[in-house]
């Protein structure tokens, strides 16, 4: 596919990733929750590094079901640390336990889902980019969520973090105007 964002480069890991999942509006709350745990863990880090290991990421935290993970405890953590195929670092795979701890809170109150898309009024923001320069790296709403996911005990969680989440799961379209993904992701947005 020619035109693509520009970030995507020629790697065909990415080049699947941004054409079939990137800007996706998602509505699964597990999936939603597994998303912003893997853009956490990619924090510091490249998100091709995060796309490779992602397979590995999802065997050893039980395929991202945070009421599994929300059991867990320092044996877990110790296991994990050990796990080559994943990112071993000890605040990210504390953060994701205690974080599975405060989506089962969310989930409980409104749902995960209702509550991120809450912020969107539902419906994704079509922006209309021309230039990666103009794709901002946070916004006052990212910024929103951010503040209120700290306040509640979420971890690894900036509003960077969650704006590229944003990008991500489709709450925002920040494909180019010029990337064919654009209208194909914008006629998604109008099918919740």
């Amino acid at each position: 596919m020619s035109d693509r964002c520009g970030w995507v480069g020629m790697d065909p890991i990415y080049e699947a990733y941004h054409d079939t999942e990137w800007g996706v509006p998602e509505y699964d709350s597990r999936a939603l929750w597994e998303k912003l745990i893997l853009d956490g863990f990619q924090a510091g880090l490249s998100w091709i590094t995060i796309l490779k290991k992602r397979d590995n990421f999802r065997a050893a935290f039980q395929g991202f079901d945070p009421n599994i993970l929300a059991t867990w405890g320092e044996a877990e953590v110790t296991h994990l640390l050990q796990d080559a195929g994943i990112i071993r670092h000890r605040g990210k795979i504390e953060a994701t336990l205690s974080n599975a701890r405060v989506w089962q809170e969310i989930e409980a109150e409104t749902g995960f889902d209702t509550y991120l898309w809450t912020y969107m009024g539902g419906t994704p923001l079509q922006n209309q980019w021309r230039t990666l320069e103009e794709v901002p790296t946070e916004t006052e709403i990212s910024r929103a969520i951010s503040k209120d996911l700290k306040k509640r005990g979420f971890k690894f969680c900036g509003p960077t973090i969650v704006y590229a989440f944003m990008q991500a799961v489709g709450m925002v379209n920040d494909h180019l105007v010029t990337c064919p993904c654009h209208e194909k992701v914008a006629k998604l947005g109008d099918r919740r």
